[in-house]
């Protein structure tokens, strides 16, 4: 009744696209989170609990926040989630969706009062290794640093079992580390929660692929258990013609360059937008962050093609309250220019003589009955000097062989099979995060990390006392 919604202030567009720092003005936030945390009515039912697959005890922070007890609002953000300032970031929030507030008025900024609490907790030393009393004599092989894999690990180092967490890439992160742009999210954060986690014990193995470098079996054999979280990194194509044309790329192939620029591998990305016509094909979260790294590689125009109508900007009698809404979204990436076309569909690429792409080919397209019809007469041709392919993922790698070293089973959707306690058909072999989910988000990763957790330390032990915000009985987990 007293404030109105109040987000985070970004720093104006020409002055971010020369840089790649985080896109909000440093400390802006604090100075307003305790009247917009006031704005929390602490629900006697909070449906932002239902909304968060973690189940944030949100009106309980907002309260500490609003009072300013940042160690108490520290405490109980950290009961459910691990790794908040990653969340606090990434995360299309679904429990402000799900804010009672807003049946009728803008949502509680859940997001900018979490993301709040945990900077200042590092600021303030809050945020401290929290090392197991005893160890257990059990040993557990985590595959994958993501945000699934570090939350399973961190649970199981801290419940005193010996963890090592195995990542075929140079460095650990996962896709936190090579798939979002130091705009979205500056790496440091991942690298203080890292050297967290070695205080506490857990061991990093990197530049290590099971099934290439490690046989899977002779893993599982080593380690008392094994957590697959290794993502889901097989990435949707496009089979048009053309499509084999210099210039044409994965966004995952795309995007992890340009972040090796600002690790320091590279003085120069070996795949750059400048001058370029950029056409993104993809316009999910992915697609925006192709369209940002575009930007600031200086593209000449920047396009993001997405097959579906254009969202509406108001809640549809299908997706009501507290249900997550599929809204019409400005990213920050969008703020700083491009245009993005809807209902459009890629029919071919065109090239020059030396095999480089040069223009895309499309069609406007419209659903009829529930099926895709391209709409005659609609043809055209734009620019298109780099495609980037942002189309999603379409289940774990197959071709590193440890699916089949480790025997395991798969669902109708490509995705590891597994039961309500997170173990596959494997005893003693689990798996959490995209690997077994699919394609989904960062708060589902890491509540699916300490899901799996449990099923593992019960697994070992015989019981636990690790939280499981996802419940056995959820019909996504069943085999």
């Amino acid at each position: 009744m007293n404030h109105g919604r109040e987000v985070a202030e970004t720093r104006p567009v020409p002055e971010r696209l020369r840089d790649w720092n985080e896109v909000y003005v440093p400390g802006s936030l604090l100075p307003i989170i305790s009247k917009q945390a006031s704005r929390c009515m602490d629900c006697g039912i909070p449906f932002c609990h239902n909304g968060c697959p973690l189940g944030n005890l949100i009106p309980e922070w907002n309260d500490y926040a609003y009072r300013e007890d940042w160690s108490a609002a520290q405490e109980r953000l950290h009961a459910t989630n691990n790794f908040p300032e990653f969340t606090g970031r990434l995360c299309p929030a679904p429990c402000e969706a799900a804010c009672v507030l807003g049946i009728n008025q803008p949502a509680v900024t859940i997001k900018n009062v979490e993301v709040s609490i945990i900077d200042k907790a590092w600021e303030t030393g809050d945020v401290a290794p929290q090392a197991p009393e005893r160890l257990s004599g059990k040993t557990v092989a985590v595959i994958g640093s993501g945000p699934a894999g570090l939350a399973a690990a961190q649970q199981l180092t801290r419940a005193g079992h010996t963890v090592a967490v195995y990542e075929r890439a140079d460095r650990i992160g996962g896709l936190l580390r090579y798939g979002i742009p130091e705009f979205k999210m500056e790496k440091r954060h991942i690298n203080r929660r890292i050297e967290q986690m070695r205080a506490e014990g857990t061991k990093f193995r990197t530049g290590v692929e099971i099934g290439r470098d490690i046989d899977a079996t002779k893993l599982r054999k080593r380690y008392d258990a094994v957590v697959i979280a290794a993502g889901a990194t097989t990435a949707r194509d496009l089979p048009v013609p053309g499509r084999e044309l210099k210039g044409v790329y994965q966004a995952m192939e795309y995007l992890p360059l340009a972040n090796k620029v600002q690790e320091g591998d590279y003085v120069t990305t070996p795949v750059s937008a400048e001058g370029k016509h950029v056409v993104v094909i993809g316009g999910g979260d992915t697609g925006a962050d192709c369209v940002g790294t575009a930007h600031r590689q200086g593209a000449a125009s920047v396009t993001q093609l997405e097959i579906m109508p254009r969202p509406g900007d108001e809640r549809s009698a299908a997706q009501p309250w507290p249900t997550f809404p599929m809204l019409y979204k400005v990213t920050s990436a969008h703020e700083e220019g491009g245009e993005r076309v809807y209902s459009v569909s890629t029919t071919h690429f065109e090239g020059d003589e030396d095999g480089n792409v040069q223009f895309l080919h499309l069609v406007e397209v419209e659903f009829v009955d529930g099926k895709l019809h391209q709409k005659p007469g609609t043809e055209r041709r734009i620019p298109a000097q780099l495609v980037t392919l942002a189309m999603g993922f379409t289940g774990t790698d197959r071709e590193n062989g440890m699916v089949e070293q480790f025997g395991l089973d798969l669902d109708a959707r490509g995705n590891v099979a597994r039961d309500g306690e997170f173990q596959t058909n494997v005893p003693g072999v689990f798996v959490a995060g995209d690997a077994g989910r699919g394609q989904s988000l960062i708060v589902w990763a890491i509540a699916e990390g300490r899901s799996a957790a449990r099923g593992v330390d019960r697994f070992l032990t015989g019981a636990s006392d690790l939280p499981s915000p996802i419940r056995p009985t959820d019909r996504a987990l069943t085999v």
